[in-house]
């Protein structure tokens, strides 16, 4: 059987042989710090392991973090130029290659859904050949690593060092805000943990009127929205605005259609991403990556359609979830 676990253990294992290239990549004025937060990080994702079986202290984990945060936040990371190509022989490879560039992106969602779709059917002598309950998240990892051997056949290299080079070097690219998506769906967890979700719910049935359908909408809709501005991740702010006003109020309460209010509740969500700096992975690192001159350009651009979507958001689950 093809465990959860190995698939982590790649993921841990590349950015271990990444942090080994950033140690002697002299092109980058920060070096030790960057090949410390990668090589740290993938050395959590070995180490995690042994923590969900419980047979490790977790707070090893934790302290990790701190330091994680700590070389992003004082800015001890940074970007060197790894041996690629340049941007003339990429422009000049995208124009001989033409649309077969998409057949590596296109194949790791269609393995992905096969895994997750006709997973359960797959087994050898019995015992299924993927983890229950894993099929999807295998499915990814599985379509990485066929993609990166159609990746290497359509663009007729051999050297699996090339396409290690330039993933470091969109690594570094977007740097520290690759992780921020993990860490503020950990901070939604711990709020809900220490309550927050609780007190949220007490103050909004102090506030909303009873039997007031439209206005429990509009708050959960708009706090989903607000709540990811501030916390610059959809999943961070779901589990307290659920816990304070979708499960509550709008599901128990008036009888909403859980699956419709917490699946376009989270599309509220979303409006909010596209409106915060917080959202870095999302609307800053593309304006790096591309050297736009405004770096809240994409932010900007964003908020009409936001806003937009938000009153479709609270007119669907108004309408159609009750």
């Amino acid at each position: 059987m093809i465990k959860s676990e190995w698939f982590f253990w790649l993921v841990g294992a590349v950015f271990l042989a990444m942090a080994a290239q950033m140690v002697f990549d002299r092109s980058n004025p920060k070096r030790p710090g960057t090949a410390a937060f990668w090589g740290l990080l993938g050395l959590c994702f070995f180490y995690s392991t042994w923590v969900n079986e419980k047979s490790l202290p977790a707070e090893p984990l934790g302290v990790a973090v701190l330091v994680l945060i700590c070389l992003g936040g004082f800015n001890l990371t940074g970007k060197g130029k790894p041996d690629t190509t340049s941007e003339s022989e990429r422009t000049r490879l995208a124009a001989r290659f033409g649309g077969k560039l998409f057949i590596p992106a296109l194949t790791i969602p269609l393995i992905a859904m096969v895994c997750a779709v006709l997973a359960d059917k797959w087994k050898i002598g019995g015992t299924p050949l993927l983890e229950e309950g894993s099929e999807t998240i295998l499915g990814l990892g599985l379509g990485a690593i066929v993609a990166l051997g159609v990746g290497m056949w359509v663009l007729r290299e051999r050297r699996v060092t090339v396409p290690l080079h330039a993933g470091r070097g969109l690594l570094e690219s977007m740097g520290w805000a690759l992780l921020l998506p993990q860490l503020l769906a950990v901070l939604g967890a711990i709020f809900q943990a220490a309550g927050v979700g609780d007190q949220v719910r007490k103050v909004t049935e102090s506030v909303l009127p009873d039997g007031q359908k439209l206005a429990a909408v509009v708050l959960y809709c708009v706090g989903m929205a607000v709540f990811t501005m501030i916390m610059g991740n959809a999943f961070a702010a779901f589990p307290v605005m659920t816990a304070a006003v979708g499960w509550p109020v709008l599901i128990e309460q008036l009888n909403g259609n859980p699956a419709a209010v917490l699946a376009v509740g989270m599309l509220a969500g979303f409006c909010g991403t596209l409106c915060t700096p917080m959202a870095a992975n999302f609307n800053l690192v593309p304006a790096a990556l591309l050297e736009l001159k405004d770096q809240y350009g994409p932010i900007k651009a964003q908020v009409p359609t936001a806003g937009v979507l938000l009153g479709c958001n609270i007119l669907i689950i108004y309408l159609f979830a009750f």
